[in-house]
């Protein structure tokens, strides 16, 4: 649904077209810590849902709260709207990893 917010209904159309193709990274928190967002479509190949994830754990590493100590992200799964959930390997998508998206060809190859 359109939400004022998110950028989604507003006035200034230019502004949010310029976003929209930029790749303005959309999330939302949860009353549980979940973070919650979309980084993209079940017919996107894999490769291009990869450069996604990695875009938004960027987002979420900068939106971390400057006092915040200790781990930001636990634990991350990935899933299809309604289907299954398949976990995923902090080491390869945390941002502050030496390994960050060194293992791509394990989400590449999830396959929903």
């Amino acid at each position: 649904m359109p939400n004022p917010k998110l950028g989604t209904v507003t006035t200034d159309i230019a502004k949010a077209v310029k976003a929209a193709k930029a790749g303005s990274v959309t999330f939302r928190v949860d009353r549980q810590g979940i973070v919650h967002g979309g980084v993209g479509k079940v017919d996107f190949t894999g490769e291009y849902i990869a450069d996604n994830i990695r875009s938004f754990m960027i987002a979420i590493s900068n939106a971390k709260p400057e006092g915040l100590k200790g781990k930001y992200v636990k634990g991350m799964y990935i899933s299809s709207t309604q289907g299954r959930s398949v976990p995923i390997d902090l080491t390869t998508v945390d941002p502050s990893n030496p390994k960050f998206m060194l293992n791509i060809e394990e989400i590449s190859k999830l396959g929903f």
